[in-house]
């Protein structure tokens, strides 16, 4: 009867959303993901281009357009935005491909983004992925996991205590 009430559990362990080199989000060249404006995370320089689910959750946007970019809700709460590249919004869509739609339920693991890595570089632009936590300042207890290599759907990346 008193499960409504029931504080939601904040634990959860995100699993990395592409293999590569996981650095702290203040090295991102990019001021509004460094500086922390949207919220805390970090950065991987992919060695992938598949894009996926760190966790399970819900699909809450879709850059429909651009298709550079997705936001989850995991569930624990947790809000986060997985950025495709730097500047890749200007490719309006080329080179990359969407496997979700909002509203969608995911699983950890599952293929959320593809990029055409050779395409972006073509372009001059950066393949640095950042997954930004947008309610980080509700998650004190959040311990990111960087400098280091990871490999998707194994290393985890963040932890929620």
């Amino acid at each position: 009867m008193f499960s409504l009430f029931k504080k939601k559990e904040k634990n959860l362990k995100l699993k990395a959303y592409l293999s590569g080199k996981a650095i702290s989000i203040n090295k991102v060249p990019d001021e509004v993901f460094s500086s922390k404006i949207m919220g805390d995370g970090l950065a991987i320089i992919p060695t992938t281009s598949i894009v996926k689910s760190p966790a399970d959750g819900e699909i809450t946007v879709v850059m429909e357009e651009s298709k550079h970019a997705v936001g989850i809700k995991f569930e624990n709460g947790v809000e986060a935005l997985i950025h495709v590249g730097i500047d890749t919004v200007s490719m309006n869509g080329e080179g990359f491909e969407v496997f979700v739609k909002t509203g969608d339920s995911v699983k950890e693991g599952q293929d959320l983004i593809m990029f055409d890595e050779e395409l972006i570089k073509n372009r001059g632009l950066s393949t640095y992925t950042m997954l930004v936590i947008i309610n980080s300042s509700e998650y004190l207890n959040m311990v990111i996991e960087t400098e280091k290599e990871v490999k998707e759907k194994e290393s985890v990346i963040i932890t929620f205590q």
